[in-house]
């Protein structure tokens, strides 16, 4: 298993890039299928990063990636306030303009796009947040 833990400052999530490659070559992952990864763990990231902790408190996010079956399998981890973005609408209509679009959504619905699965559970205080992606 490979682990990256950040702090909860945007500036941290530069960090994934480095990590990403790390996986890709641990798990033999293609250029096109690390750029979805990417997109969908510097969404879900960036979500956590900038949510789960109230403002001004310093806390821990932790992303894993380990490789199960014929996926890899990223759990994204932190101990902020319970959210469960699968609880969300991720029903986007993506047809409408900016204008017209609500505020919100899009992020779930790119990391349902890029990800073959995506689950949550609060477990002992944490949220965690569990994406695979089919290695084929």
């Amino acid at each position: 298993m490979l682990k990256l833990e950040i702090h909860n400052q945007k500036e941290e999530i530069s960090r994934l890039e480095t990590f990403l490659q790390e996986v890709s070559a641990a798990y033999s992952i293609d250029e096109t299928m690390a750029f979805q990864i990417n997109l969908a763990l510097d969404e879900a990231l960036a979500n956590s990063v900038g949510y789960a902790y109230p403002e001004g408190t310093d806390g821990i996010v932790i992303l894993e990636a380990d490789k199960a079956d014929d996926s890899v399998v990223f759990r994204l981890i932190d101990e902020g306030q319970p959210f469960d973005p699968t609880a969300q609408d991720n029903d986007v209509d993506i047809t409408l303009s900016v204008e017209e679009r609500p505020i919100g959504g899009l992020g779930i619905f790119l990391i349902y796009q890029m990800m073959d699965e995506v689950s949550y559970e609060r477990i002992e205080n944490r949220n965690v947040l569990t994406m695979h992606k089919k290695l084929q």
